[in-house]
């Protein structure tokens, strides 16, 4: 996994936003940038505020506070028509009495366009979504791909300078999600526009996005690049929703760098996420299951290798190329010393691993992350 890095101009600004309903508050001040031709993606569990910070900035919800800049323009006040937004919604939102490329066609006909010049472009748009010669299909003869393709195609059509996507392939299945998600990602690379997709997979955020806002109670946690967000979650809460992370309870700070629990003491290499943890103070350590590393019972790198514990074989999940196995720590007196690793299916065969044997476990200190336990 590599950082993407984008110099891009500056396109959006969102400043401060505030919305509320009635006594509840959707949206906290939250504050974000995106570049011209950059793909955001705006991830959370459901009634995070994510689809009402969409909607914001599309003009479809009044803030409360706050501001929508577009190429240092203000439209915090303008109505969804003068924003030059193309939204895509999850129900896909077709007309159902009109073909597809009657749907397509529907904005353009507002505008100074000619019949000729409106079939080219409905023409092209087909063409550039991959429904070439479906033009004359109801969207209920369509499977769903297509239709998406179809909404993906109208709002488009009108050359917008801002692309919003709202949970775009929730309603597809797991096939055509990984399919369509690609197609839109290169579509959105090629025309250089600017898109913001709301989204609660974090596997479509990952992939297609070349940086990542994750929102949890209408407040912005986290904003970097998927690699960021992975390799170095900012709290528990993204640790825990980005990806599987095992989390270490009941640790304690002894210096800089070394923490114990129970009787053993762990290296930690990579202290970003304890900033201001002081001696003796409580801690959680966190570690990704594919960074766990089961070593031969009894080699010699059980010796050498720092952080190096006994576990026990408690639970082996057949995943294909690898098994999610559980482990529990020889952690005497501690509730949460069970821990995942994701072991390569031929690394289990060769090491013959077993549900009840004893293993001993190492924990990389590069890889392991600490939380103040307030952050819990």
């Amino acid at each position: 996994m590599t950082p993407k890095a984008k110099q891009n101009k500056l396109y959006l600004k969102v400043r401060n936003v505030t919305k509320r309903f009635g006594t509840f508050t959707a949206l906290k001040d939250v504050s974000f940038e995106a570049g011209q031709g950059e793909f955001i993606s705006v991830l959370g569990p459901s009634g995070c505020g994510k689809t009402t910070l969409l909607r914001v900035v599309a003009g479809l919800e009044k803030q409360d506070s706050g501001q929508v800049v577009v190429e240092d323009r203000d439209v915090s006040d303008f109505p969804v028509s003068k924003r030059r937004m193309g939204i895509v919604f999850q129900s896909y939102a077709l007309f159902p009495n009109l073909t597809a490329r009657q749907n397509i066609a529907y904005g353009l006909k507002s505008r100074k366009v000619t019949q000729d010049e409106i079939k080219q472009r409905v023409d092209d748009l087909l063409e550039l979504v991959g429904l070439k010669g479906m033009g004359r299909k109801y969207p209920a003869r369509l499977s769903g791909g297509q239709q998406q393709r179809v909404a993906l195609a109208r709002a488009i059509a009108l050359s917008p300078d801002l692309l919003l996507l709202d949970e775009p392939l929730s309603a597809l299945d797991a096939k055509v999600r990984v399919m369509l998600r690609s197609e839109i990602r290169s579509l959105q690379q090629r025309l250089g526009v600017t898109a913001i997709m709301v989204t609660h997979d974090q596997e479509e955020a990952l992939t297609m996005a070349d940086r990542i806002l994750v929102m949890n109670q209408g407040e912005l946690i986290q904003n970097g690049s998927p690699y960021e967000i992975y390799d170095r979650p900012a709290t528990p809460f993204v640790a825990a929703f980005i990806g599987s992370m095992n989390f270490i309870s009941s640790a304690v700070k002894k210096e800089k760098g070394l923490y114990q629990i129970g009787a053993h003491l762990l290296q930690v290499s990579n202290e970003n996420g304890s900033s201001g943890l002081k001696k003796q103070s409580s801690a959680i350590l966190a570690i990704r299951p594919e960074d766990v590393m089961v070593l031969p019972k009894g080699g010699e790198s059980e010796v050498n290798k720092p952080n190096v514990m006994n576990a026990r074989v408690e639970n082996m999940e057949y995943r294909g190329s690898v098994f999610r196995v559980k482990l529990r720590l020889s952690m005497a007196g501690n509730e949460n010393s069970l821990i995942h690793s994701d072991i390569p299916s031929e690394k289990i065969g060769r090491l013959k691993i077993r549900e009840t044997m004893e293993v001993p476990v190492h924990f990389p200190t590069d890889r392991l992350r600490v939380y103040s336990a307030d952050h819990a």
